[in-house]
């Protein structure tokens, strides 16, 4: 492999447990890294938090954190632990419950993250894409509003559009001169609807990237997800992006080239899942160097993204390295 460029700057821009999975694997590289996370989460314990505490939303940022933080196993597991008792800490995450302690003890959500960060060790960045809660609505294809993150993979229409809540979210300062000095932007993985593009959305966000110079990667999800991206290829993914930016900007995508095993299908079927078709020729067609690779991994009978194969890939990219690559 390719020495990757020392400390180049990657911005990583998702949510939910994809940008968790490969940041895993990002860490461990001589990378400059940057995780934009979403705030637009407003169920179980975030939700919880959000509406009872008034600040945003805790939970994909709790994941990042633990999953760029470099501190014993059993302290990793402590700050992940939820509680299962019958009462008011029923469902909360422990975690959560201190990332909402530091931003009151430090008076600012983005500035307790910061100290949190600081605490458990995080080998890069962690920011909200704002510093305040948004609510994602959603108008389905047949004019229905719904409003509300959680609600919108559970209401049994195609979605059209998200948009945002208020229509004008003052971004993060440090999450837009993070993209501005990024040498990369990687999207993705994620959920398409809940989790990039509340990021996207944000109005100097979306700017922001589609101004950076820097190569863009989006890094598709493997499987669709009912209520979202049923029955989407990779290409309807990238399409609806698009639909929502106004303009084609990404440079490469990542399609796995590896047949996902009958056995794990089978057990997807019952969430109406199946493996994202990757219509290589459509994703050319919409200006994207396609990156082939064998990039799934079997963990406890759930398809992930192999971290460490796809960290290998970014690096490579990185440092110009498309050669290995159809």
């Amino acid at each position: 492999m390719t020495t990757p460029k020392s400390n180049g700057k990657v911005v990583v821009i998702g949510g939910g447990t994809g940008l968790s999975v490969l940041l895993r694997g990002l860490k461990h590289h001589p990378l400059d890294l940057t995780a934009i996370v979403t705030v637009a989460d407003d169920g179980g314990s975030s939700g919880r938090i959000r509406d009872d505490l008034k600040i945003p939303p805790p939970g994909d940022i709790r994941n990042v954190i633990a999953a760029l933080s470099d501190v014993e196993p059993l302290v990793e597991e402590m700050f992940q632990y939820r509680f299962a008792s019958k009462n008011e800490l029923s469902g909360h995450s422990l975690g959560n419950l201190i990332i909402a302690a530091m931003a009151s003890i430090t008076g600012d959500f983005a500035h307790g993250i910061e100290e949190m960060s600081k605490v458990l060790n995080v080998r890069g960045r962690v920011l909200p894409s704002a510093n305040q809660s948004i609510v994602l609505s959603a108008e389905m294809e047949d004019g229905t509003i719904i409003k509300g993150e959680s609600k919108i993979p559970f209401s049994g229409k195609k979605i059209s559009r998200v948009f945002l809540s208020p229509k004008h979210v003052e971004a993060l300062p440090k999450a837009v001169e993070a993209i501005e000095e990024a040498d990369m932007i990687i999207i993705g993985p994620g959920s398409l609807y809940t989790s990039i593009l509340p990021n996207l959305l944000v109005e100097e966000i979306g700017s922001a990237v589609l101004k950076s110079s820097a190569p863009k990667v989006y890094i598709c999800n493997l499987m669709t997800q009912a209520g979202e991206t049923l029955n989407y290829t990779a290409s309807q993914h990238v399409e609806a992006i698009y639909q929502h930016m106004g303009e084609q900007f990404m440079d490469y995508v990542l399609v796995n080239n590896e047949d996902v095993p009958a056995e794990i299908r089978s057990l997807y079927d019952k969430e109406m899942a199946e493996p994202v078709k990757f219509d290589v020729d459509r994703l050319k067609g919409l200006g994207l160097q396609v990156v082939y690779d064998k990039i799934i991994i079997n963990r406890e009978g759930l398809i992930r993204h192999d971290t460490d194969r796809v960290a290998e890939i970014v690096v490579r990219l990185m440092t110009g390295s498309t050669d290995q690559f159809a």
